[in-house]
């Protein structure tokens, strides 16, 4: 299955917006194990959108176009289907219904204008919106591909995306059955290391297929089959599964939708344990990954932005002896930080980084960082030498402080001369929790 993608509106290709969609939706065919070759930016212009959405539905199986339903004059993508496609233009009375419910429920009277979202090229049918008034459209060309007209707005277009589009294409192979992927997410070596250790694996792949996915430190190996039944897709991807996991261990820390916070969460849960951070390089990164999670004030209970030395002692306890003596970016102040973010923040874990994440260096070489957990069992740093930018290496840096603080709460705790998973280390290019 090949779906490109077209964007439409003109503050797109001024930059007046970034065109975040088109990422998301780039991330999300991939997890879906769905090819993605093209993408394009096109401006409010009637025929130049037209052509696109040609060009796109001559080389692919399905074109999912953001923007340009909406009810003014420049929202243009209704019309430019029905140019494309060679299609007069339908009306939904039921949906008009609606439109003038969904206004008289707000109190408000309805412009006219809004109408024209219940047009849809003929053929085609309207995509329910759960978060706004603007539905999306369905349409199949009558060369064979699909298109997908969804709103620009991320918090109505992702939804769907997620509950909409991609599962009918999952299900859509025109005979060839549906598509299933699993998506495993390892942490502790780099991409390059993972596919050696599955090289045989993914150059024997077939049905199921095999792919590797780098990510803000975190590697995905994405197990994609096709078969007659979503049961038995995932009956060709488990012996394979099974064989990954062997290989890689406890590198493997989730599978599909897990996050590092929700396993963090849920392992906190399970000891009725709770958690703060104590933050320098990392600028609060950490709590802002933590409490992007619902619900995490069940076990988050706050966090210590201590950026100065003189705050590191005042807030945090940590002995000015121990800064003279060891410097800032060190394991003893790493350490000196969770356990007075611990007793501060009145936690049983609490996890805090230090380090030189740039651009100028800090005592040690730029993307010198250093994370210490405290448990109710013992207080452990770990350094970590971090390639990139300033905001990669603080990137890099959140996602390895939560994976030590998920090791830390196992149990399984790490040494100097050993990666954080605990296996004997081999040399490698990237750095351990890169």
């Amino acid at each position: 299955m090949i779906v490109e993608v077209v964007a439409v509106g003109t503050e797109l290709l001024l930059g007046q917006i970034v065109n975040s969609n088109a990422a998301e939706i780039g991330r999300r065919l991939a997890d879906a194990g769905m090819d993605h070759f093209h993408q394009t930016v096109v401006g409010d212009n009637l025929d130049r959108i037209a052509h696109a959405l040609r060009t796109a539905a001559a080389r692919a199986d399905a074109v999912i176009i953001t923007g340009g339903i909406g009810p003014t004059q420049d929202d243009l993508t209704r019309e430019a289907l029905c140019l494309a496609l060679g299609r007069s233009m339908a009306f939904s009375d039921d949906y008009a219904v609606q439109l003038r419910s969904y206004w008289e429920r707000r109190g408000r009277a309805m412009p006219e204008q809004n109408l024209r979202q219940a047009e849809y090229p003929a053929g085609g049918e309207l995509i329910p919106n759960p978060k706004g008034s603007a539905p999306g459209i369905r349409v199949r060309a009558d060369g064979g591909a699909w298109l997908f007209a969804l709103p620009g707005v991320p918090q109505e277009m992702l939804p769907m995306l997620e509950h909409e589009v991609i599962p009918f294409l999952a299900h859509s192979g025109d005979g060839e059955g549906v598509l299933v992927s699993r998506l495993l997410r390892t942490w502790g070596e780099g991409e390059s290391r993972i596919a050696e250790l599955l090289g045989d694996l993914f150059e024997e792949a077939e049905n199921p297929t095999m792919a590797f996915l780098a990510s803000s430190g975190e590697i995905k190996v994405r197990l994609t089959a096709r078969a007659g039944d979503e049961a038995a897709a995932r009956a060709l991807i488990a012996p394979v599964e099974a064989e990954v996991r062997n290989r890689l261990g406890p590198r493997v820390f989730g599978a599909d939708a897990d996050t590092l916070e929700t396993i963090v969460f849920r392992m906190l849960d399970e000891r009725g344990w709770s958690i703060g951070t104590a933050e320098s390089a990392t600028g609060g990164k950490i709590a802002a990954r933590l409490t992007d999670t619902p619900g995490a004030s069940e076990w988050y209970r706050g966090s210590v932005v201590a950026y100065h030395e003189d705050l590191k002692r005042d807030l945090l306890d940590v002995p000015a002896e121990t800064i003279t003596a060891a410097g800032v970016v060190s394991e003893a102040v790493a350490e000196a930080m969770a356990e007075g973010a611990a007793a501060r923040l009145e936690v049983d874990v609490a996890v805090a980084v230090t380090g030189s994440a740039g651009p100028d260096g800090l005592e040690r070489r730029v993307g010198t960082m250093i994370i210490a957990v405290r448990t109710p069992e013992a207080t452990r740093a770990k350094t970590l030498h971090l390639p990139g930018d300033r905001e990669r290496v603080r990137t890099y840096a959140t996602t390895a402080a939560l994976q030590l603080t998920r090791l830390a709460i196992s149990g399984h705790w790490w040494t100097d001369d050993e990666p954080a998973f605990g296996r004997p280390r081999r040399p490698v290019t990237e750095p351990t929790g890169s």
